[in-house]
């Protein structure tokens, strides 16, 4: 007899133009402010603002952080190693948008 799975799948669509406090960041990631705070450090996340209480941060600041998150976790990650791989991902997202520049339509 085959038994019944139940998957459940979370999604939500956020406007690039939608902005978020470093709290409200805090409360969408499930994590803690320092966490982000060392992410920021670290250049992972680049908010708009000049100190934590007056930071925003845009949609795809949003991605990037639950990214830099997953990675970390997955992979067992500090701050400054999170920050190297999405360096090196973003290098390679780069490379790949050249190569593709370069093939025959």
């Amino acid at each position: 007899m085959a038994h019944a799975q139940s998957i459940r799948v979370d999604a939500v669509v956020i406007d690039e133009t939608h902005q978020f406090t470093l709290t409200q960041l805090v409360q969408v990631c499930g994590t803690e402010p320092e966490r982000l705070v060392a992410m920021v450090d670290e250049g992972v996340l680049s908010p708009q603002g000049e100190a934590p209480e007056h930071w925003r941060f845009s949609g795809s600041e949003l991605a990037r952080a639950r990214k830099a998150l997953r990675l970390s976790r997955d992979l067992e990650l500090g701050p400054g190693g999170t920050a190297l791989v999405l360096q090196l991902l973003d290098e390679i997202d780069a490379l790949r948008r050249q190569l593709e520049a370069f093939r025959p339509r």
